[in-house]
């Protein structure tokens, strides 16, 4: 291990100065966002090689990981002993998925190989917002989307006031008919 960052500019930073073998990259650090660090430094380092951790299994998120240049997406829930072998492996040149994730990657590109994965509204929302929405459309309280994604009540709130604006809406209730209509939930 040569090092760590908490946000975006700082793992930027981290990384061209260290050039790792591969980097651990959390999806949804501050200011950014994962996806962020991986575009900024495949332009300048193609070489470095990334494998995304995330606590969202959705498929739009696993998608735009790989889409971005990820050699590999694995969640939180791996064990300490699976996950240093998926660095492992990311390291050697492999792709590293769980069978589930890999389905994902699979069905996205055999479906439509030449058609972005886009939506011009949920694009515009950040990887955060992103499962807040989810689990909100999922029928959870502030409280447990807090307790889920190990941020604060406020941080929720927040959350969900800036979907709210970003999509013009006005209720908790629209947001999570919307979620459904694009099969977020």
């Amino acid at each position: 291990m040569v090092g760590e960052a908490s946000t975006v500019t700082e793992a930027i930073s981290r990384i061209a100065a260290t050039l790792p073998d591969v980097v651990l990259l959390d999806v949804h650090m501050p200011d950014g966002g994962g996806r962020a660090v991986l575009e900024a430094v495949r332009r300048a380092h193609p070489e470095v090689r990334f494998l995304a951790l995330s606590v969202s299994d959705a498929a739009e998120d696993v998608i735009g990981l790989i889409r971005a240049g990820a050699r590999g997406y694995v969640t939180k829930t791996i064990s300490p002993e699976e996950l240093a072998t998926a660095i492992r492996r990311v390291a050697d040149g492999d792709a590293v998925f769980s069978p589930r994730l890999a389905g994902f990657v699979l069905d996205s590109f055999a479906a439509r190989p030449d058609a972005p994965v886009a939506d011009p509204e949920l694009d515009q929302l950040t990887n955060r917002e992103r499962e807040v929405l989810r689990l909100l459309a999922r029928g959870y309280a502030y409280k447990e989307i807090a307790k889920e994604l190990f941020i604060s009540i406020k941080t929720v709130e927040t959350h969900v006031s800036n979907v709210l604006r970003k999509l013009q809406m006005s209720n908790r209730y629209e947001l999570s008919r919307w979620a459904a209509d694009r099969r977020l939930v």
